[in-house]
């Protein structure tokens, strides 16, 4: 009887601009779960799979801000091989009317939810994410997978992609030199993955930061030299108390603080922010805060 556990992670996909070992060549071997998936991934640093779920079909406002699917809506999937198997994490964004018909698919599919909440406060319309994780046959987590992502309103992904990012209205710069990391920009919007020190493990087996295991800072322009931010840290209980004091201190606001695994070790707790403001006090407040984490040191003088 096939194992199968997936974790929905919400919070937002981000391409890890830090320094890690290069990902193998490996991409013809996850054509099956593409097919499987129906839609193309991308090899990233520590042997993982990894395939996009923006819900570019979701008009959400907060604050006045319309929030950018690479902002604050973009789920993800990644997969590790793990001998004959694999390991599956992931994140994806649901409306309230999505939640329960998703859930009923994962759990017939024999999948596990390890999370369910918000990532923002106040957005319009409401968007909750759910959190899976898996273990078993690639291809056949990945037909489960699509089995419950029809029963929502996700894109398909997009038949036609621009080999040239959009140009952004940001110094990002400025930005990259506060917070101390290299960042990169993936549809208008300054994206950065800060890895924490420790080995992370979920069920005794590693996850890797591009399994969600990273701190993900985004940066959309909003007018006039400022951004919209929002991402979230990964900590452990010791951070929380003063990573909250470091944000609030400067600006931004604390919007949600939970698990999204069950067996990780050292068990992590992920706290989302949000704010609107210049973008390079922002970077400078959002680096004070990683300063009161455990994750790799600043790159970027």
């Amino acid at each position: 009887m096939k194992r199968q556990i997936v974790c929905f992670a919400v919070s937002c996909l981000l391409a890890c601009s830090c320094t890690f070992a290069q990902p193998q060549d490996d991409s013809a071997a996850w054509k099956p779960v593409e097919t499987a998936l129906g839609r193309s991934g991308q090899m990233q640093p520590g042997d993982v799979y990894k395939f996009a779920l923006p819900r570019r079909d979701m008009k959400v406002v907060k604050d006045g801000v319309t929030v950018a699917p690479g902002l604050a809506l973009g789920g993800w999937v990644a997969f590790k091989k793990m001998g004959n198997e694999a390991m599956m994490m992931g994140d994806i964004g649901l409306s309230e009317e999505e939640i329960e018909p998703v859930m009923l698919k994962l759990q017939q599919e024999g999948i596990e939810q390890t999370a369910i909440h918000n990532h923002l406060l106040g957005e319009s319309p409401r968007v909750i994410y759910m959190h899976i994780e898996g273990h078993g046959d690639p291809v056949a987590l990945a037909h489960s997978l699509a089995s419950a992502i029809a029963l929502t309103k996700t894109p398909p992904p997009a038949t036609t992609s621009s080999a040239t990012q959009p140009t952004i209205d940001l110094k990002t710069t400025q930005v990259e030199q506060a917070l101390g990391y290299s960042g990169k920009v993936n549809g208008g919007i300054l994206q950065f993955s800060v890895p924490r020190v420790e080995k992370i493990t979920d069920s005794g087996m590693e996850v890797p930061p591009a399994m969600g295991t990273a701190t993900a800072i985004n940066f959309q322009p909003t007018d006039a030299g400022k951004a919209a931010i929002s991402g979230d840290f990964v900590l452990l209980a010791s951070e929380v108390n003063p990573v909250i004091r470091a944000l609030r201190a400067h600006g931004i606001e604390v919007e949600a603080m939970h698990n999204h695994m069950l067996n990780d070790q050292p068990h992590l707790y992920f706290m989302h922010f949000w704010a609107n403001d210049d973008a390079t006090k922002l970077a400078q407040g959002l680096r004070a805060a990683l300063d009161e984490t455990n994750s790799q040191k600043p790159q970027v003088k």
